[in-house]
């Protein structure tokens, strides 16, 4: 099951992500092969000033859900800035009393000279949360799982931007579940989301600019959603 932080916030964070043209209204093809009205790249969150104050999203979204947690973990590769970006913000979050929260990484393919290995960063060990911007089919999260896992930590909860709230699957083999729920009942353990659809919608509907986009969202999400 996907958690997410007070609606003002997360409706604070649909806002930051136009402002940024993280999130765009229009017609976009999705890795899924869909034709979505809406689009969310988090690569577009790309200077000091975006990626700081996303880190405070992320940070404040985890402290919220309550998890009990040791360190981070960003699957390669978007997942590497962010996990790095909550990892900062979480470290001066007045709530962890000055505690410095640890992090790491993979590579996509072993480095061969050096200190060798795929994983880069502090030791995977304890109560390990994974960061990433959404999860469409669930691959880099099982990934992570494997990685955590295999190295005798505990994944605990996967922290993401954007809950699309879509279901998993093709169009001629949908799923009952979404891609979200799907990857919590697979692995036993939250997925936390910074926002979902809902709060699109909610600021859509409050945002006469964005008025002309309603009918398109709606529409596909009583074809694709949960």
């Amino acid at each position: 099951m996907a958690t997410s932080i007070s609606a003002s916030n997360c409706e604070s964070f649909v806002d930051f992500a136009l402002q940024e043209g993280v999130l765009r209204f229009g017609e976009f093809m999705t890795k899924s092969g869909r034709l979505s009205p809406y689009f969310f790249n988090a690569g577009l969150f790309n200077h000091g000033a975006s990626v700081g104050r996303l880190g405070q999203f992320y940070a404040q979204a985890l402290i919220d859900a309550g998890i009990d947690f040791d360190m981070l973990f960003g699957p390669a590769y978007k997942g590497i800035p962010l996990a790095t970006t909550a990892a900062i913000s979480l470290s001066s979050h007045p709530r962890l009393a000055g505690r410095s929260i640890p992090f790491a990484f993979n590579r996509k393919e072993a480095k061969a000279h050096g200190e060798g290995g795929t994983l880069v960063g502090a030791p995977l060990k304890g109560k390990v949360v994974i960061i990433d911007d959404v999860i469409t089919a669930g691959t880099s999260v099982n990934e992570s799982v494997d990685i955590i896992r295999s190295a005798g930590a505990e994944p605990v909860a996967v922290l993401i931007a954007l809950d699309r709230m879509e279901r998993a699957g093709n169009d001629h083999e949908l799923s009952t579940n979404s891609a979200v729920q799907e990857v919590a009942l697979r692995h036993g353990m939250p997925v936390i989301a910074i926002a979902n659809l809902e709060n699109i919608l909610a600021v859509i509907r409050e945002r006469a600019e964005f008025a002309q986009y309603e009918a398109a969202v709606l529409a596909y999400r009583q074809r694709y959603g949960i």
